[in-house]
């Protein structure tokens, strides 16, 4: 019977491997072929001048405020006259119209009105300037100076880069003759920063023309130089954002002073609660979801035992779990993430507060729906006296995940690895949020994906401090947007 009992170990053993071994070979082995470019070279590019234009750009403190009514339009009105003054070409063939506003859109027609029209999204809108970290900054903030062959000022990245390379690109088509086959549209957002309403209303004017695209692209990610997990450049294409939603703990208890405490208190209650949520069930994965996507897609640049892990996940969870875990921007592409952003209590402190509240920010995987992870965090609370919970603001789900499949994706594939000198394109989910999500029920699919190439220092300068971009990567920018408009008629 022993003898029979280790056979059948050994068998299972053996299957066992043969199933990791096959797996692990065939992680990431359905790829589609590149696409192949037309060739179409796109014009010259003076990079000096790009660089110069964007420093103008962002002079104007085109700063978005979170109420429409007490937004000053001046710093906005001033960039726009510029852009007709600058790109007088673009204007021409494509006249902006004012949507919501501040808002653009420009349309520049195609030839054949039986193609679905090329959608091009950037934002005017930057964030603020902290007073206290203004003296941190190599260069004024709102200057556009050119220092050490880099364009610095707020924006410089996100996201005047992107708007000024997408005009300088389309006025230098212009400038040549260039008739598009193909409609190109062209939406810039004014209030990106603080909601997106812009470009909300840029979707239903579309809508309501009827006017599908065929994709959108905007910003969003960008050409890293180090990814986490190859620790090579990969031309990173966001195909999926993720939703934002703030859960509002309120735990009540009896106000009074304190020098005589009660045993609960409404602080207490609201302690527990938030130490309890800490075990919400929240699933966590790469098989499913972008991350996946990106991690095959870039299976050749993974070492094996880390393809081995990552190919047999219904095996390995755990452990890929526990080295990912190390990484907050690991843990980020896999799972839902909450954290505690906000706490009130008393106003005094001698005084027990009646009610204690907290805010705890949730970013929303796409498998994760708000209602359901409303549910769940109710029920691990239950039973927690004097808690309520509920959302403080109608969330926003994460986006729907585009084609990786589609030509249009193969399309910005192909460009993407030409703009990175040859390095590999892969999907990812863009942890934060873009105008691109407004335009998910009118295109066919959309993606973000800027044509930088950053280093960890950079990305992490924007909306912080020392903001800056490049002029070679300027350059690469407007080349990549010629040729995809290019490409795009061909």
């Amino acid at each position: 019977m022993a003898r029979w009992i280790g056979l059948g170990l050994a068998l299972a053993l053996m299957t066992l491997c043969g199933v990791i071994g096959w797996r692990t070979m065939n992680f990431g082995a359905a790829k589609l072929a590149p696409l192949a470019l037309s060739g179409a070279q796109p014009p010259a590019v003076d990079a000096g001048l790009v660089a110069q234009h964007l420093g103008e750009a962002i002079r104007f403190a085109t700063i978005a405020n979170p109420d429409p009514a007490l937004q000053d339009n001046s710093a906005f009105e001033g960039l726009q006259a510029w852009m007709a003054a600058t790109y007088p070409a673009l204007h021409a063939a494509a006249p902006p119209q004012r949507v919501n506003g501040l808002a653009l859109l420009l349309r520049w027609p195609g030839s054949d009105p039986s193609l679905a029209p090329l959608l091009l999204a950037a934002h005017q809108d930057v964030v603020p300037v902290e007073a206290a970290s203004e003296a941190q900054w190599r260069a004024p903030a709102f200057g556009g100076t050119l220092f050490e062959g880099a364009v610095v000022g707020r924006g410089a990245i996100d996201d005047k880069g992107s708007l000024v390379a997408i005009l300088e690109a389309a006025e230098g088509l212009a400038k040549t003759g260039f008739k598009p086959k193909r409609t190109v549209l062209f939406a810039f957002g004014a209030d990106e920063e603080v909601g997106g309403r812009g470009a909300t209303a840029i979707a239903a004017l579309l809508a309501a023309r009827g006017e599908k695209p065929w994709f959108v692209l905007d910003e969003g990610m960008v050409i890293v130089q180090s990814h986490p997990v190859t620790r090579q450049p990969v031309a990173l294409i966001g195909i999926a954002e993720k939703g934002y939603a703030t859960l509002r703990i309120t735990a009540r208890g009896m106000p009074g002073h304190s020098s005589v405490p009660p045993k609960d208190l409404a602080v207490s209650r609201l302690a527990r609660a938030l130490i309890r949520l800490e075990r919400l069930p929240l699933r966590s994965g790469v098989s499913d979801g972008p991350a996946g996507a990106m991690l095959r897609a870039l299976s050749g640049q993974i070492g094996v035992p880390t393809r081995i892990l990552l190919a047999n996940e219904w095996l390995f969870g755990p452990l890929i779990e526990a080295q990912l875990s190390r990484d907050p921007r690991a843990i980020a592409l896999m799972r839902t993430t909450m954290a505690p952003t906000m706490l009130t209590g008393s106003s005094k402190d001698n005084v027990l507060p009646g009610a204690a509240q907290a805010l705890v920010n949730f970013r929303l995987h796409p498998r994760d729906r708000s209602d359901a992870v409303l549910a769940k965090a109710r029920a691990l609370l239950r039973g927690l006296q004097g808690v309520e919970l509920e959302w403080a603001a109608p969330p926003r789900e994460a986006s729907p995940v585009s084609a990786i499949d589609s030509l249009s994706y193969r399309l910005l594939a192909a460009l993407a690895a030409l703009a990175g000198d040859s390095a590999p394109p892969a999907p990812t989910l863009v942890l934060a949020g873009t105008d691109g999500r407004a335009y998910a029920e009118v295109a066919q699919d959309v993606y973000r994906f800027a044509p930088l190439r950053l280093n960890d220092d950079e990305i992490a300068s924007v909306h912080g401090n020392d903001e800056s971009v490049r002029i070679e990567e300027l350059e690469r920018a407007v080349q990549f947007y010629a040729r995809l408009m290019m490409e795009a008629s061909a």
